[in-house]
């Protein structure tokens, strides 16, 4: 009966405090800061990344940055995030990706879009326990990251053949008048 007259039940003036956030690793602050924020143009003070960057490369540059920022959302298993918040990390990056695709206009997008910064938020929200606490994820998300992956492969396979069928057909059906 002791035990239950020293706890301490909190008052109306005082709510239960929620445990304070996850820490997340610094490999992947540093890897979000990097590939999203990492310069400033000096007068205006946008920041970007080397996303901005490689993705000057036509079609390698969107391909390349999409699957750099699919190390987040592979690495938020390792934090138990919620299902639906590793579905929101893969959508980010699809509609980065997709968006991205768009002449100028995606490459605006891309810049101001930030998908790393963006997942990182989310992960750092959402975790429920550090990479400390676990080494690995359970399967169940293991397989659930696999298909957005494998969704987001197939978006990436999709656009490299709609690409070779673009350039197929202008090669073989425009005459330049060679």
């Amino acid at each position: 009966m002791q035990a239950f007259e020293d706890l301490e039940l909190p008052s109306r003036r005082h709510p239960v405090t929620r445990p304070s956030k996850i820490q997340i690793d610094r490999e992947l602050e540093v890897f979000g800061q990097i590939m999203d924020n990492q310069f400033q143009l000096p007068l205006l003070g946008w920041r970007f990344g080397l996303n901005a960057i490689i993705d000057l490369v036509p079609e390698f540059g969107d391909i390349a940055t999409t699957v750099v920022a699919l190390y987040i959302l592979i690495s938020a298993v390792r934090y138990r995030v919620p299902k639906i918040t590793l579905l929101r990390m893969g959508l980010n990056i699809a509609i980065y990706f997709l968006v991205g695709m768009l002449p100028f206009a995606g490459y605006a997008f891309d810049v101001w879009w930030k998908p790393n910064i963006r997942n990182l938020n989310l992960l750092r929200q959402r975790a429920t326990v550090s990479a400390a606490e676990a080494k690995l994820g359970r399967a169940s998300d293991w397989w659930f990251v696999g298909a957005i992956v494998g969704g987001v492969a197939l978006i990436l396979i999709g656009s490299l053949a709609l690409t070779i069928f673009f350039w197929w057909y202008i090669l073989t059906h425009l005459q330049f008048g060679f």
